[in-house]
């Protein structure tokens, strides 16, 4: 890569990241734009519950807090600052930096960037009832007229994570919707920065390797065709390898066509090459046109939900749980109240003989939902504490049994881009309408390509964990799962891209055993992509697992044991 590049970083991968990042990353080291991701899909739930309670609210408060002291630092130093902050009220945030401008005496032209809020555009009733928010994922366009405007800040609603570079990106170079390979590479370099530390060691599967205790924000350094060197400021924590990139490349993705508003993104054409200490370039990246639809999130409140975890310790445990869970089922009869859903789940981390008491116990969990919160409060909170001096030896729980809560549900759907009036407000008032792109393409998953020759037959095998030879990160796609997995070597690709198929991927993996799972190859990064519908039920909000978000799902594969030859090892 050569020739002048454009330094964009970030400094907030959701909402309620580390607070002193964007003082960090404005004094840290040269840069022209500073980009913050604040949205998530439990976080446009949270939003919309506040617009509810104050229809001036609905942004993320963070941002404007962080902006007291970094918005003279952006000024000074001639920093842009692009962020999605603005969620469910990008015009009412745009205010509100305004004002915060005027009391600190920084004169800054702000923008912003509206037109996903789907309900704001009129007919509710079309999404159904009880729909609490209802967004397209708008791209960089509308970013990138804003800049060409002349903004300091730009705020926007919901827009993709990686549209706060790409927009950023084609601004600076004056890229076209035709330069499909350049926006796709400041895609992927998107993807890259928008989970902030977990570009530069935060999550990883081999965390020991470097000091991962405070890592620093990433940044990319983006040329005019594309390719990009992901780094970090001088000094900070953390490291940036082709491992942690790679993993964050995994992150949230499914197939090897990564679609966008703007362009879709072929991470089949991905190549990573270290560049030097705590650089990764990205380079290759091919991009085709986007789908002709938009994606769209719809939130909505789902119900009340109430959880109790009971505390089995010693000998017996099966039979405490089935005494329990029975005196339970017993209660509910007797109320004439029985929640529509009743779940158990039975962790057993016991140990047998265990000289620490926490080892000596397992977990059983209770889930109850129901449409009416009367069936998830009192009648469930109150059986669970009359059992108190009735029931197992040892009875306790790990929290005082509380009211029902209300629950969220995500459902991803598509929308027609006519519906979305993408628009960039620009710093003098003027509303300028984004086209749509001339060019679309229908979304096609993509034939797997050859897998590498396996390795040779008959080799010494030893029984050992799957994170000995390689590295995963798992995330939510709405109700699915995805998991990445990559190896670390060539020889080691080989032998995992023929070994962990689907079928064995449900035997490791028995929770999985009865929903439908895709597995992508990407041989470019020597990785396999899971994606598992269904694990999550209803998306984030809905709660339906241990792990919600199936954020460790990646690391509980990487624990089960499996034949693996002995010079991998």
């Amino acid at each position: 890569m050569s020739g002048e590049v454009l330094r964009i970083g970030n400094a907030s991968g959701f909402y309620g990241d580390r607070f002193d990042a964007l003082r960090t990353m404005l004094t840290g080291g040269p840069l022209s734009v500073l980009t913050g991701d604040y949205l998530a899909e439990l976080t446009m739930l949270i939003l919309g519950r506040d617009r509810l309670k104050d229809p001036k609210r609905g942004y993320a408060t963070t941002f404007l807090r962080q902006l007291e002291d970094g918005l003279g630092l952006a000024a000074e130093r001639g920093v842009k600052i692009v962020t999605n902050a603005g969620g469910l009220n990008p015009a009412g945030l745009a205010d509100a930096v305004r004002e915060l401008a005027d009391r600190v005496g920084v004169p800054v032209r702000v923008a912003h960037v509206e037109g996903d809020d789907l309900l704001a555009a009129g007919d509710r009733a079309r999404w159904g009832d009880g729909v609490l928010t209802a967004n397209a994922y708008l791209g960089g366009d509308g970013i990138a007229a804003c800049l060409r405007a002349g903004a300091d800040v730009v705020v926007t609603g919901r827009v993709t994570d990686a549209a706060l570079v790409s927009g950023a990106a084609a601004a600076h170079f004056g890229w076209g919707p035709g330069d499909l390979d350049a926006l796709a590479g400041a895609v992927v370099a998107g993807h890259v920065l928008e989970c902030g530390t977990q570009a530069t060691g935060g999550n990883y599967s081999f965390f020991g390797e470097h000091d991962v205790r405070r890592p620093g924000f990433p940044l990319a350094e983006i040329a005019a065709d594309g390719t990009a060197v992901i780094t970090k400021h001088p000094g900070t924590g953390g490291a940036v390898t082709t491992g942690t990139v790679t993993a964050q490349l995994l992150y949230e993705t499914d197939g090897a066509r990564y679609a966008g508003p703007d362009v879709t993104a072929r991470l089949d054409t991905v190549r990573l090459h270290g560049a030097g200490p705590d650089r990764v370039r990205i380079d290759g990246v091919r991009g085709e046109a986007p789908p002709p639809a938009l994606k769209a999130g719809l939130t909505r409140l789902g119900g009340w939900r109430n959880e109790v975890t009971f505390v089995l310790t010693g000998l017996d445990v099966e039979a405490k749980a089935a005494l329990v869970r029975g005196q339970m089922a017993a209660a509910f009869e007797a109320a004439g109240i029985r929640p529509a859903e009743v779940r158990w789940t039975l962790a057993r981390t016991d140990h047998a003989d265990a000289a620490v008491q926490e080892e000596a116990s397992a977990l059983l969990r209770l889930v109850v939902r129901d449409p009416d919160e009367t069936a998830v409060g009192r009648a469930v909170s109150g059986a669970a504490v009359e059992l108190a001096l009735g029931s197992y030896p040892g009875f306790h729980v790990t929290a005082p049994p509380g009211k029902g809560a209300p629950y969220g549900v995500f459902e991803a759907v598509a929308v027609d881009r006519a519906e979305a009036a993408h628009t960039a407000v620009l710093p003098d008032g003027t509303r300028h309408a984004v086209a749509p792109p001339a060019a679309t393409r229908e979304l096609v998953r993509l034939p797997d390509p050859e897998p590498p020759a396996p390795l040779d037959a008959g080799l010494p095998v030893r029984r050992a964990p799957l994170g000995a030879v390689c590295g995963a990160r798992s995330g939510d796609k709405g109700g699915s799962a995805n998991v990445g997995v990559w190896a670390r070597t060539e020889t080691a690709w080989r032998w995992l891209a023929h070994t962990l198929t689907v079928e064995k991927f449900r035997e490791l993996l028995p929770e999985t055993g009865e929903l439908t799972i895709d597995r992508h190859l990407l041989p470019g990064l020597r990785s396999l992509n899971f994606v598992v519908e269904g694990l999550l039920g209803d998306g984030v909000a809905a709660q339906a697992r241990f792990d919600p978000q199936a954020k460790a799902v990646g690391e509980w594969l990487r624990s089960r044991h499996l034949e693996i030859p002995e010079v991998l090892l």
